[in-house]
């Protein structure tokens, strides 16, 4: 029961005793405990953890009435209390801490004292009253803290993959496509070890990025699958004490038609629940995903390195002036931006491993709040900065003449020369061109018998970027 302590606040009691909460607040005296207990930080699980908890609680609400298990008078009511919360309706009062109890029973109790509050007031009775509608009989019904947030963390990043990640990656790949095919006409000259080496085509180089791209994308998709082996069921510590054998295969069933994506009850509730394994592996494709955008980012921003004193070989588009003392200076800071995202996401994945290594004790890991935001940030960053990279970098990327220019210069093109005369006889012209500044076809005309012809189908650059393929174009 609850009574007026003091002007704007209410007494409640839990099992430990009273605990004034504010009058208007729809959490209760357990989740007041939490705030005052850790005051560390401000930073709260995201939007994405809360709405994926709050679908979990109205999916068991309906189960739990189908089951004959709840009452509809009190599962209808808990059910638009749940919808609420989903909608962000009660974000505010959600106030525990990311760094908290390690199995984030206080965010579970937080959303269980909420969703109780909101359906009793529903049906007419006052804030932190407890009746009908008690948050752990009847909101938390078939439920432990130990099953509900590694659910919530797994359906929560599971439903941003689908909804964010994905589409991002999509949108990069075909940007990059698109240049692929635009570029494909400019031969420039390739490098190995930071050393010219053999002609290459933008476009081939372009393609390569957009392979990256497609096979993280795949990576995540294979990731996606076991994510969508959800815990609920197993309760405390993975017997399933307290819930109904149906409960979670039923609860499955309605949130994969609440939200569009397939789930499915695991089928080893003890390992789903003592390890954060399946985060883990998602972290590190993230991690993929990180180190192939850094590496796309990096080669950008060095062909595009300049204008005059660097590679220059393309430009980016210009977004924004790049120095407070230098007039006319443009950075890449589109790139620069994106790459700060790849180190926070590769932190982050640094927490996770932590928290999965250190965390998973007996039957239950103790890191779970902090490894649900690490997760569900790094998504976040990854779909939003893999977007803006295609829109205002990818798209705008213009081809120089620099890089066509280049390629009768290199010295690897005697590379093409060795099955002609051979690798000595290769190498010491290419050394003798270096030395001299002649380019390799003026030292092969000096030093080979080869038909002016024959060393011309040998040095063609277009050839030497589709070996076997009849010579195309080479252009700017």
């Amino acid at each position: 029961m609850t009574s007026v302590a003091e002007e704007g606040t209410r007494i409640e009691r839990d099992s430990m005793g009273e605990v004034k909460v504010p009058s208007g607040a729809y959490f209760g005296a357990s989740t007041e405990r939490a705030r005052q207990n850790f005051p560390i930080s401000n930073l709260r699980l995201p939007r994405r953890f809360i709405r994926a908890l709050a679908q979990i609680k109205g999916a068991a609400a309906l189960v739990n009435a189908e089951l004959g298990l709840l009452e509809i008078r009190l599962s209808n009511p808990i059910q638009q209390a749940a919808e609420e919360v989903e909608e962000g309706k009660f974000d505010k009062d959600f106030v525990v801490e990311v760094f908290q109890t390690g199995s984030g029973t206080s965010t579970n109790t937080n959303a269980n004292e909420v969703i109780a509050n909101r359906a009793n007031e529903i049906l007419g009775q006052p804030l932190g009253s407890r009746q009908p509608v008690h948050p752990n009989d009847h909101v938390n019904k078939c439920q432990s803290s130990n099953d509900v947030i590694p659910s919530a963390m797994q359906l929560a990043a599971l439903v941003a993959i689908h909804e964010e990640l994905l589409p991002a990656l999509a949108y990069l790949k075909d940007a990059l496509d698109r240049k692929a095919k635009e570029f494909m006409p400019v031969i420039k000259t390739g490098r190995t070890h930071l050393q010219d080496a053999t002609p290459i085509r933008l476009g081939q180089e372009f393609l390569g990025y957009a392979g990256q791209v497609e096979r993280s994308a795949n990576r995540i998709r294979l990731v996606a699958e076991e994510l969508a082996e959800l815990p609920l069921g197993g309760t405390a510590v993975g017997t399933g004490i307290n819930a109904h054998p149906e409960f979670a295969q039923r609860v499955c069933a309605h949130l994969a038609r609440r939200t569009g994506v397939e789930l499915r009850e695991t089928g080893n509730h003890f390992q789903a629940q003592a390890t954060l394994d399946t985060v883990l592996s998602t972290a590190g494709a993230l991690r993929t995903v990180a180190v192939s955008l850094w590496k796309i980012g990096n080669d950008l921003r060095w062909f595009a390195s300049g204008p005059r004193a660097g590679l220059g070989e393309i430009t980016l588009p210009e977004v924004q002036p790049g120095s407070s003392i230098m007039p006319g200076k443009l950075n890449p800071v589109i790139i620069e931006s994106m790459t700060m995202v790849v180190a926070k996401v590769l932190g982050n994945d640094q927490t996770i491993a932590i928290a999965a290594q250190s965390g998973s004790i007996f039957e239950l890991n103790l890191m779970m709040p902090v490894a649900a935001y690490a997760l569900l940030e790094s998504i976040a960053l990854l779909s939003a900065s893999a977007q803006n990279f295609a829109r205002q970098s990818i798209a705008g990327i213009k081809a120089t003449e620099r890089g066509p220019q280049m390629v009768e210069q290199g010295l690897m093109l005697a590379t093409a020369l060795a099955p002609a005369i051979g690798y000595d006889a290769a190498a010491k012209i290419a050394k003798e061109a270096l030395v001299t500044g002649k380019t390799i076809r003026e030292v092969a005309r000096e030093q080979t018998r080869l038909a002016p012809e024959e060393l011309d189908r040998l040095l063609d650059p277009s050839r030497m970027t589709q070996p076997g393929v009849e010579a195309g174009p080479a252009g700017g």
